[in-house]
C-alpha cells in the first residue's frame, strides 16, 4: 500500500484533526482502502466511519474545506459531501437489516469499528485504516480481509446467511464484486444465496439495476451475466433473456440462440456505454415470438428487431430505467442492429445512404457498426467472415465520407413556420409541419439548395402546385 496517497491528501488530514478535536475514533474503509490495497491506486468514493455523530463531523470537515456541497440523510445516520471530484460519505459506526417484507432497512448506530466491519458485506470491504493521530495508518483487519485479497475470494465477515438476511442485494454484489475483480465466489456464499433468493425481491428495483449495470460495465460482463443465469437472478430480472436460452431441435435441425453469442458480443465489443451494452443484451428477445420453422429448411425470425423494439419500453418501466433518449437510443439500435450487413448486400447509391443516416443518426450507426463488427468477429464462424467484415467496414466508410461532406444530421430548415404562413397565407396549423417537411426532404435529396433565396424562388415558381397539393 501507498501511504503517501493518503499521507498527502488533505481530505484525510483535515478529517484527521477534526476527530481528536472531537474525540472520534474515525477511520477510512470500503473501496477506497480495497483499491488501495490491491491495485495501489485512489479512488473518487471515499468512505469515511466513525464512532461518534457522523453529521457533526461532516459540518466540521465542510466548514473546513469550505464548501455548502453536503447531502444529509437522516434515515441513514449518513452525509455525503461533494468535493472537487471526490464523493465522500460519512456515517456513525452501525448495522443495517431488513424485516422478512419490507424494503426499507431499519438501522441500529454501533459503538465500535469492530461491530462495523462485522455487519460489512464482504472481507474485501471490511479493511479499515485509522485516521486519528495516535494510531494514523495502522490498518484493523478483523475479518482477515488482507488474506482474502491475496487469495481473490468473495468472503462474508460473518455467516452469510446473516449478512444476506440483513441486506438481500449483497447476493448480487458478490456477483458483481467477482465480475469486477476476477475474484472467486466463497462456497459458503454460493450455498447461501441458493437458500435465500427470494429474499431479492424486497429490494428497489433501482438497487439490483445499480448492481447490474456495473456488471454490464466490468471488462467481462459474461462472469456476472451467466452466474446470474445460474443462480436464477435473471428470471427476477430480466426474464425475457431466458427465453432465447431454449434449444430447439425439429427434424435434427437444432437452433439455439443462447446466451453464448450475446455474451461474446457484450464480452469483446470496445465501449463504456452502458445503453450500448444495453441493446446488445435485448437485442434478440423478439426472436422467441417471431420465431417460425419452415419445413425441411430453417428456422426464420422475421420482424424480430422490431418485435424487441418494441418491447422495450415495458422493461425500462418495470426496471426503472430512463424512459427517454436512452430508452429511444436502446431501441433504436435494436431495430437496426443489422442494418450494415443488410445494406452491404445490396447496390445502394448516396440517397438510400443519405437516407438511413437521417432516420437512425450518424452517432448511432457507429455504435451498430461496434455492435456489427464484435458479431462478425466472435460469432461468425464461417468462411464468409472475412467477405462479411470488409462488406461493413466499407459501407461504413461511404456513410462517414457522406456525412463529412453533408453533415446530415445537423441539417437545419432555413425557412421557418412564419415564413411559410406569410407566404401561403395559411394560419398556425398541421400543414406548416406538412411543408416544412416536403421542402426539408428536396433540401436532404438535393433538389433545392438550402438558403432562404433558393426555396422562396422555389416555392414561387411552383406556387400554384403546392397550394393544390396541399389543399390550400
Amino acid at each position: 500500500m501507498n501511504k503517501k496517497l493518503i499521507l498527502n491528501n488533505k481530505i484525510f488530514i483535515n478529517i484527521s484533526k477534526i476527530s481528536d478535536k472531537l474525540k472520534y475514533k474515525t477511520y477510512l474503509i470500503g473501496g477506497y482502502v480495497r483499491n488501495l490495497l490491491l491495485f495501489n491506486i485512489i479512488s473518487y468514493d471515499i468512505d469515511i466511519v466513525t464512532t461518534g455523530d457522523s453529521f457533526l463531523l461532516a459540518k466540521y470537515f465542510s466548514k473546513k474545506i469550505i464548501t455548502n456541497k453536503i447531502f444529509f440523510f437522516k434515515r441513514y445516520k449518513t452525509a455525503i459531501i461533494k468535493y472537487n471530484n471526490y464523493n465522500i460519505e460519512f456515517v456513525s459506526t452501525r448495522k443495517e437489516y431488513y424485516n422478512i417484507y419490507n424494503n426499507k432497512p431499519k438501522i441500529k448506530i454501533l459503538n465500535s469499528i469492530i461491530d462495523d466491519q462485522k455487519r460489512r458485506d464482504f472481507t474485501i470491504n471490511s479493511i479499515a485504516i485509522c485516521l486519528n493521530k495516535k494510531n494514523f495508518l495502522k490498518i484493523i483487519d478483523k475479518y482477515n480481509g488482507i488474506k482474502d485479497l491475496k487469495n481473490k475470494i468473495i468472503r462474508t465477515p460473518i455467516n452469510p446467511n446473516i449478512t444476506f438476511y440483513e441486506d438481500p442485494l449483497r447476493m448480487i454484489r458478490a456477483i458483481r464484486f467477482s465480475t469486477q475483480l476476477n475474484f472467486n465466489i466463497n462456497k459458503k456464499i454460493k450455498i447461501s444465496i441458493i437458500n435465500n433468493i427470494d429474499r431479492i425481491r424486497i429490494i428497489p428495483i433501482e438497487r439490483i439495476v445499480q448492481e447490474f449495470n456495473k456488471i454490464l460495465l466490468s471488462k467481462k460482463p459474461s462472469i456476472g451475466l451467466k452466474l446470474l443465469l445460474k443462480y436464477g437472478f435473471l428470471s427476477i430480472i430480466l426474464p425475457e433473456l431466458l427465453a432465447i436460452n431454449k434449444i430447439n431441435n425439429i427434424n435434427n435441425l437444432i437452433y439455439k440462440k443462447n446466451f453464448k453469442n450475446i455474451l461474446s458480443i457484450i464480452d469483446n465489443i470496445n465501449t463504456n456505454n452502458i445503453w450500448l451494452k444495453w441493446a446488445i443484451l435485448l437485442k434478440d428477445i423478439g426472436k422467441p415470438i417471431s420465431k417460425k420453422y419452415i419445413k425441411n429448411k430453417k428456422f426464420t425470425f422475421k420482424y424480430n428487431e422490431i418485435i424487441a423494439s418494441n418491447m422495450i419500453p415495458n422493461i425500462f418501466h418495470r426496471l426503472k430505467l430512463p424512459m427517454k433518449n436512452n430508452m429511444k437510443y436502446v431501441q433504436n439500435i435494436i431495430k437496426y442492429n443489422n442494418i450494415l450487413i443488410k445494406l452491404s448486400k445490396k447496390n445502394i447509391n448516396s440517397n438510400i445512404i443519405k437516407k438511413y443516416i437521417f432516420k437512425i443518426g450518424y452517432n448511432n450507426i457507429k455504435d451498430i457498426f461496434k455492435l456489427e463488427n464484435s458479431y462478425i468477429n466472435n460469432v461468425i464462424n464461417n468462411k464468409n467472415k472475412k467477405k462479411l467484415k470488409n462488406n461493413i467496414i466499407n459501407i461504413f466508410k461511404k456513410i462517414k465520407n457522406i456525412n463529412k461532406k453533408k453533415n446530415i444530421n445537423n441539417i437545419k430548415l432555413s425557412i421557418n413556420g412564419n415564413n411559410i404562413m406569410k407566404i401561403f397565407n395559411i394560419k398556425k396549423g398541421e400543414k406548416v409541419g406538412i411543408i416544412k417537411k416536403y421542402l426539408f426532404n428536396l433540401i436532404f435529396y438535393e433538389k433545392i439548395k438550402n438558403n432562404y433565396k433558393d426555396i422562396y424562388k422555389f416555392i414561387k415558381k411552383k406556387y400554384n402546385k403546392l397550394k393544390l397539393k396541399f389543399n390550400l
